[in-house]
């Protein structure tokens, strides 16, 4: 039979290069008007019974090729359970071998969330019980932008996820958040819910997410960097959200990401802002200790470098947020590749376990939301 590979399809992302015997020769696509790239996502059909070795011949330009030494590459036959396979890295390609026993195996960088599953998300958060839905505006591909709200107390509290469209694991941690926020059966929600009020932005990327790019919109923009000036005809999505923000006000907030080269999921703060005062930042590290108290899918041990005083970049939106409103703000980053403090090693960082850190950073918040 003749082996297929195909990324036609949301989030798809690889060229064939081409096919020798059973060794696939691939690369990524560059975000589209932009360098980057490290996201891929294809399917393999007509190899059932043989054992191919795929080889990302690029690898070595994607744009943090220092992640590539200990990630494991994902596969699944049923887009439901994603697991790893060895994978190896050298001289610039990534490399990865498997038996391929069914007549379609898809292969990922980490488990899709396409933009189909954010769209049943959304129809399914929107019907339960005292949460209110927003279109706050469309996308430079006329997508929507969705927003969802949920809760009645005085506190605000923005989670906002995927301002990079391949850290698919963020969309994962939000699904988690909403089924624990509208659990009619689970107190500690409901005290938050009375408490706070949540705004939540599961996706702020979408044309991102379904084009297959790593990190940037239809515009080729990162917008993580457009937090200080976005524009309708750049950076709609994070002008949207900020204008919403400004209506809001923010007491609490966390932009969700993901890391390629740390195992392990950290917290990174606000460090360096020109309000910053100890008494701000405080607030922030406790967070962070009692989060890593809560559960062993988090660590305060790894992480990224402080910004040094003064020299914030206010383009990035939890230094943006935590200096225009006074917020308690900081970014999550969760692994591609595993969380070694807690390792799996069949399905390494998965969506079930961003659901149990999502549900965790709740818990966590609940302990200490009217000291916010």
């Amino acid at each position: 039979m003749t082996v297929h590979i195909n990324a036609g399809f949301d989030s798809g992302n690889i060229r064939l290069v081409g096919i020798e015997g059973d060794r696939i020769d691939l690369e990524i696509v560059a975000d589209h008007l932009s360098d980057f790239f490290q996201w891929f996502h294809f399917r393999v059909a007509g190899a059932k019974g043989r054992t191919l070795t795929f080889r990302i011949l690029n690898a070595g330009g994607a744009a943090y090729a220092f992640g590539w030494p200990g990630y494991r590459a994902r596969w699944s036959s049923d887009r439901g359970n994603w697991r790893t396979t060895e994978t190896s890295y050298a001289n610039g390609v990534l490399e990865f071998t498997r038996t391929i026993d069914s007549d379609v195996t898809w292969f990922a960088y980490f488990a899709p969330y396409s933009m189909e599953r954010h769209h049943d998300l959304i129809a399914r958060m929107a019907t339960q019980p005292g949460v209110m839905h927003l279109q706050l505006g469309t996308t430079l591909d006329g997508q929507p932008i969705d927003y969802l709200s949920l809760g009645n107390g005085p506190k605000q509290v923005w989670f906002y996820a995927r301002q990079h469209p391949g850290e698919t694991m963020a969309e994962w941690f939000m699904e988690g958040l909403l089924e624990k926020l509208t659990d009619a059966g689970d107190a500690t929600a409901q005290a938050l819910r009375e408490r706070a009020t949540f705004h939540l932005v599961p996706n702020m990327n979408p044309d991102g997410s379904r084009r297959g790019h790593l990190r940037t919109n239809a515009a080729g923009v990162n917008l993580n960097r457009e937090w200080h000036t976005p524009t309708l005809e750049r950076s709609p999505e994070v002008l949207c959200v900020r204008g919403r923000m400004d209506e809001t006000g923010v007491d609490f907030a966390m932009d969700v990401h993901g890391d390629e080269a740390i195992p392990a999921n950290f917290l990174a703060g606000f460090e360096g802002i020109p309000s910053w005062t100890d008494a701000h930042g405080k607030k922030f590290y406790d967070y962070a200790q009692r989060l890593a108290a809560q559960t062993p899918e988090f660590q305060t041990e790894l992480g990224y470098p402080k910004s040094a005083p003064g020299t914030a970049n206010l383009s990035m939106s939890t230094n943006q947020v935590a200096e225009r409103f006074s917020a308690v703000a900081m970014t999550l980053e969760m692994p591609f590749k595993d969380h070694d403090a807690n390792a799996d090693p069949e399905f390494a960082w998965s969506p079930a376990r961003c659901k149990v850190l999502a549900h965790a950073s709740l818990d966590t918040l609940a302990c200490m939301i009217d000291e916010i």
